[in-house]
């Protein structure tokens, strides 16, 4: 991403030591590179793997761009008095098992693959294999941009909330996974705001909480259950094996004219990463994308989202219930900051910005009960799933981020209103309660159930089966 006049400021350096050495760059010197910028047909498809501009296309043309009317309040005497922001780190560089299976593929396509293709001929002469193992999904340049931008927009959107007085006076609280892609993305979100208000005087702390962010590793049921269970996936496993998945392979085959038992559901997959990363991190529309059609990458998106739906949302219910320390969290937040502000004090914590994972996203919004389908994703229904709302490439790109913003109304009336990737939604129903800011007490008593009960603890002890749902 071209960057002009790149400094690194001294509160970020003494981290990047540890983390990664990335470069911070004022925000006055960024440079739009979208200005001609040839997007891959197939760049909606993506899945976690997305940029977010995919999901707010207007940010191509203008990275700062906010639209504050579609926030619509009931009355115009509605004041945010809280936010939660739980936020995926930004654009990363591809995991080591992505790696091997990425080099096993040039491998294939540099030595067996033939053909007088344009694109071809560019994978064998003039790319080359960049992607290293020591890589391990480490946030790029990227990424950094990704988090200093949104914390921009969030600014804007809520200027009440995330302002320079806030943020001095200790009322932002920035929690984050120990990742180093989350403690760099977090870093980078203090750096947008620092930046902008021209901060040089005080440096801000966040915190590391893997029970609150990765609470996915400490739930021994999910892990032992689903995450090392071989058979919890077997719908994702006969979809691989199925007549869809088969045909992308065979096509892929086809036009690097090499043997159909060369390109595996793996190499089609590792083909899709190529582009997807080339793309996201480099914004190339990369000759790797040649090897799909939409309606191949249509299939991709699907095995990807049948992976996601069974290994972190609706497919066992403790995917959504390893939640719970989450889900306890975001609403004790909410009731200590409504409860300052019926007493008339100031709200101590304005905003928390919590910085995790995909993972970390995904089973809350399932808890929330956001995407539900009326039918499961399976590995037979492909067909007449096209229109399905479960869709991780609109969810979840990267820096994905869940906002909950707490309204007074005056006369006691709270409201709250959620947002997926600065976008309003709506509560799961609650959809006759003003759109998409019900009464805060309509919230609560629509989740009381959980509010009552989830506790982790409890979901996360040892059953014998997990329960479908």
């Amino acid at each position: 991403m071209p960057l002009l006049g790149c400094i690194m400021p001294t509160f970020l350096w003494k981290f990047t030591v540890l983390y990664l050495p990335i470069i911070s760059c004022s925000l006055l010197d960024y440079v739009n590179p979208e200005d001609n910028l040839d997007i891959p047909a197939i760049a909606k498809y993506f899945n976690t793997k997305g940029r977010y501009e995919e999901v707010n296309p207007h940010l191509i043309e203008d990275i700062l761009y906010v639209n504050r009317s579609m926030l619509q309040p009931p009355s115009e005497q509605c004041q945010e008095i809280h936010l939660t922001a739980i936020i995926r780190h930004g654009t990363r560089y591809p995991t080591p098992k992505n790696i091997k299976e990425m080099q096993q593929l040039y491998n294939i396509v540099l030595h067996n693959a033939s053909g007088e293709e344009s694109w071809l001929r560019e994978i064998q002469t003039q790319w080359r294999m960049w992607y290293t193992e020591d890589m391990d999904g480490r946030l790029v340049q990227k990424g950094v941009n990704d988090h200093k931008h949104l914390a921009v927009r969030l600014s804007k959107l809520f200027p009440s909330l995330i302002s320079e007085e806030k943020l001095r006076g200790g009322f932002i609280k920035f929690i984050t996974s120990s990742k180093h892609r989350c403690v760099n993305s977090t870093l980078s979100f203090k750096a947008g705001l620092t930046e902008l208000w021209a901060i040089t005087d005080q440096q801000f702390d966040h915190a590391e909480n893997d029970a609150l962010m990765r609470f996915f590793d400490k739930c021994t049921r999910f892990v032992q259950e689903v995450d090392n269970n071989p058979t919890a996936l077997s719908e994702v496993d006969k979809f691989k094996q199925g007549p869809e998945m088969r045909r992308v392979t065979e096509k892929i085959a086809d036009r690097l004219r090499v043997p159909y038992n060369n390109i595996t559901d793996d190499m089609a997959e590792a083909a899709f990463y190529l582009c997807a990363y080339e793309f996201a991190i480099k914004t190339v529309n990369s000759p790797w994308c040649k090897l799909f059609d939409e309606v191949d990458a249509q299939v991709m998106e699907y095995a990807n989202d049948l992976k996601q739906f069974w290994k972190r949302a609706y497919g066992y219910d403790i995917n959504s219930k390893s939640s719970c320390i989450l889900f306890h969290d975001v609403f004790s937040r909410l009731d200590q900051a409504a409860s300052e502000n019926k007493s008339g004090q100031h709200v101590t914590e304005a905003v928390t910005v919590q910085v995790g994972h995909a993972e970390t996203l995904l089973p809350l919004l399932t808890l929330l009960g956001f995407f539900k389908d009326s039918d499961a994703l399976s590995s037979t229904n492909y067909a007449t799933q096209a229109q399905r709302s479960f869709r991780t490439s609109h969810m979840l790109p990267y820096a994905a981020n869940l906002l909950m913003v707490l309204y007074d109304c005056g006369g006691g009336d709270l409201r709250l209103q959620p947002l997926l990737n600065e976008k309003p939604v709506t509560f799961p129903g609650l959809t006759g309660q003003r759109g998409s800011m019900p009464l805060y007490q309509d919230v609560r008593d629509h989740y009381r159930e959980l509010l009552q009960g989830c506790d982790f603890e409890t979901e996360c002890q040892l059953f014998k089966s997990p329960a479908q749902v």
